[in-house]
């Protein structure tokens, strides 16, 4: 997949979330990191010196954000609602900025209506901490996008009648990929 990707967080409350975050968006080749309303200051959790190698962008606030958002980059929030759609059955976007809530109070309305798409790490019997919802969403990008990379032709997009995008299999020949094996 070309593109490229940022993770943000609305009003982050803890650093450790950030710097956790921050280390999966390292790891799985984000382009950018971000904190709007609040700034990040290094510490432990940050084991793989990402500080040193990923950009981290402070935004003052939504409108700062959306303001100076690359062209043509959707704006995904991750939210845990009724009208998110399950990360599970989206395809990512090439380019995209993904948006997460505060850990109190995740991403007020008023800011989910100013997101392009909205999805959600769904099956949790309560909300996820925001770095471990963040990196979740990242991996599936990373997942996602390695199978296609890597089994060329292997997904095609097919629109549901729910209005989600979902990529489906349509080649027996994963029956017995050995990147498969055990996946049901």
């Amino acid at each position: 997949m070309r593109g490229y990707f940022g993770i943000a967080v609305y009003q982050p409350k803890t650093e450790a979330n950030i710097g956790t975050l921050w280390r999966s968006a390292f790891n799985y080749r984000a382009s950018f990191v971000a904190t709007v309303g609040r700034r990040y200051k290094p510490q432990a959790s940050d084991t793989t010196k990402a500080i040193k190698h990923l950009p981290l962008v402070h935004y003052r606030d939504i409108d700062d954000m959306i303001e100076h958002i690359p062209f043509s980059c959707p704006l995904v929030g991750v939210e845990l609602t009724d009208e998110a759609q399950p990360v599970s059955t989206f395809w990512h976007p090439p380019s995209c900025l993904y948006l997460l809530g505060a850990e109190d109070y995740g991403l007020p309305p008023e800011i989910l209506k100013r997101c392009h798409m909205v999805i959600k790490v769904p099956g949790a019997a309560q909300c996820l901490n925001v770095a471990v919802a963040g990196s979740i969403v990242i991996y599936d990008r990373w997942v996602k996008n390695h199978m296609s990379k890597h089994h060329e032709g292997a997904m095609e997009p097919i629109v549901h009648n729910d209005g989600f995008v979902r990529r489906q299999w349509f080649d027996s020949q994963f029956l017995n990929d050995p990147l498969l094996a055990g996946v049901q």
